[in-house]
């Protein structure tokens, strides 16, 4: 797209992968930096989450259940028993269970944030920017919170201090604190340092790549969507015919049904990894 007639192609790019934040990042790592739009998306979808399945727990009927109740029965059963296979102790799971549908929904809605118009609610913030004396230009609105690596490294380091809090549960301190300097090598003084550094790395591993997965995924998705709008911005400056606008509505309806499967894949593939995790809490090794 030429520059007078809006922004390049690189810069719609730049202008919808950056966060609305506290304040400047301004080149350095600063932790006191926080992405505005991330945690108050993370927020709303899940007070939505909790508020849609308490409102179904109160219209439970034991009679013929509506859609809504079926679905999330369906729900419940299947994270229920994924639980069983994986959670052999009964009383953990009374915590667990819950836990792991609650990740597995929370996730699935701000996945599902990328299927809205990728232009839909940047618009309305810079919109609502102008209206109190800003530039809409630097309107910062990302809407998925799980394209946000801070996000779902959150939810990975969230998930290892469930881990802890279970290995210190089941075994005791002494007993984790044993594990962690006898496997996987042995109990011979000599091999101490080296468990407990195989140890280490084995939780951050797991929790790296519990949170890149699930990140990396999310970030390609948006990264498409915003390619495939770029298809009707090039067609309203550069083409008079309408080839270009019904290839951008046909690939944007293709991804976008693609991606309603990724998106319910990926909210999966993350509860089932935080239940296996728990789950290895459990053994003693």
């Amino acid at each position: 797209m030429a520059a007078e007639n809006g922004p390049t192609a690189g810069e719609y790019i730049a202008h919808h992968l950056t966060h609305w934040q506290n304040k400047p990042m301004n080149g350095v790592v600063d932790f006191s930096v926080f992405n505005l739009d991330s945690i108050i998306w993370a927020l709303v979808l899940g007070i939505a989450g909790s508020f849609l399945l308490w409102k179904t727990a109160r219209a439970v009927t034991s009679g013929v259940p509506g859609r809504l109740q079926a679905a999330v029965e369906i729900l419940v059963e299947m994270v229920d028993n994924q639980a069983k296979g994986i959670i052999h102790n009964a009383h953990s799971r009374k915590l667990v269970a819950p836990l792991a549908l609650s990740v597995f929904i929370w996730i699935f809605l701000m996945n599902a944030m990328d299927l809205l118009p990728v232009d839909l609610l940047p618009k309305i913030w810079g919109g609502l920017f102008n209206a109190v004396g800003g530039d809409p230009h630097h309107a910062y609105m990302r809407v998925v919170p799980t394209a946000d690596l801070s996000t779902t490294f959150g939810l990975s380091v969230s998930v290892l201090l469930v881990c802890i809090a279970y290995n210190i549960k089941i075994k005791g301190m002494g007993g984790w604190l044993h594990e962690m300097f006898t496997a996987p090598f042995g109990n011979h003084p000599i091999l101490w340092p080296f468990n407990f550094v195989m140890q280490i790395i084995e939780f951050a591993a797991k929790t790296v790549s519990h949170g890149m997965r699930l990140f990396g995924n999310m970030y390609a998705g948006e990264l498409v969507f915003l390619l495939i709008a770029l298809m009707g911005g090039a067609a309203a400056v550069s083409l008079s015919g309408i080839l270009l606008p019904i290839g951008q509505v046909i690939a944007g309806t293709v991804w976008a049904l693609f991606h309603l499967l990724i998106i319910t894949i990926q909210a999966f593939i993350f509860m089932m990894l935080a239940l296996v995790y728990v789950g290895q809490a459990h053994d003693h090794h």
